[in-house]
């Protein structure tokens, strides 16, 4: 499936928001061109990933993630209560007791990792001053909820698996494996780096539809946050990822979240005469509840449906 091309800076000078819209109403997904962050630094980051997740195991266990600190790697992580086919490591702010940890020895990979991380942050921040725009709303009041913004990049890495799960799997299926179960991003926008190999399906009309997997473009989805502001006019599209017993692959998620403080509830500006079918939800809460359960099975995991009206 070919994703809608938009246009960054044709976007930001405000004649592509027809075509936004088009984009978020339909897949929920679409490619970012001409967008500024450098495509050597796009490469730069693809091979920092492939040569970290080659390192020895107890190598990348010294610089483990914890409940209490969600920054570092992790090979045990549960999308649904299962157990995802994936190993990962996740960097953001320091914040409380989550401190970024990098592996011993390995510069590189720290400054590529932090370079890439900024070139997203001023990206994600306009495709949010747009979202608002295309909606009606005063895009940049939007953005002042991400001031004090808890965002995090995460690399994937897939290895090889025995039992994968064949592409057309129904939702919610266990018969085989999968890299990680249909889910949808809880934050406002994800800005993802693939490394070419195909593995990522969105879901549309109960059918699974492979998503293109160009080597170091740029795929934005939208997340939870901009289908709550739509009233659900925007839908946060379910998505997964295969395991694959022929490649391994690699990808780079950057999730824009909003700060902790933030409450985000529909914007009056989507149609004035729908009722909200949210009522407002706290990130804070919110992205505690969904942390916890990466870690074991705590139950349902905490949706936005859960605040439906």
């Amino acid at each position: 499936m070919r994703l809608i091309p938009i246009d960054y800076e044709e976007l930001s000078a405000g004649r592509e928001l027809e075509l936004l819209d088009r984009a978020c109403r339909t897949w929920g997904f679409f490619q970012l061109d001409n967008h500024p962050i450098p495509p050597d630094l796009c490469e730069a980051m693809l091979d920092e990933m492939e040569r970290f997740f080659s390192l020895p195991a107890e190598v990348k266990h010294r610089c483990e993630r914890t409940a209490e600190n969600h920054w570092g790697y992790y090979e045990r992580e549960l999308t649904k209560n299962i157990r995802d086919w994936k190993e990962l490591f996740d960097v953001g702010p320091a914040v409380g007791q989550c401190i970024p940890q990098w592996p011993e020895d390995a510069p590189s990979f720290r400054e590529t990792t932090e370079a890439f991380y900024r070139e997203c942050e001023p990206v994600a921040k306009e495709l949010v001053r747009c979202l608002g725009n295309s909606l009606g709303a005063d895009g940049n009041a939007l953005v002042e909820g991400f001031q004090d913004h808890t965002s995090y990049l995460r690399l994937n890495h897939y290895p090889l698996c025995e039992k994968p799960a064949p592409a057309d799997t129904p939702t919610g299926a266990r018969a085989g494996h999968l890299g990680i179960s249909h889910h949808s991003d809880a934050g406002a926008v994800t800005i993802l780096l693939q490394d070419g190999r195909h593995g990522l399906q969105v879901e549309r009309d109960d059918q699974w539809h492979a998503v293109s997997a160009e080597r170091a473009a740029i795929v934005i989805n939208i997340g939870d946050v901009v289908q709550v502001w739509s009233n659900d006019r925007y839908r946060a599209p379910l998505h997964r990822v295969l395991a694959s017993n022929e490649h391994t692959r690699y990808s780079a998620p950057f999730f824009f979240n909003p700060s902790f403080a933030m409450d985000y509830a529909p914007l009056t500006s989507t149609d004035p005469a729908t009722p909200p079918h949210y009522r407002p939800i706290n990130w804070g809460e919110f992205r505690n509840g969904r942390a916890a359960g990466d870690y074991a099975d705590v139950g349902e995991e905490i949706q936005i449906a859960h605040y439906r009206i």
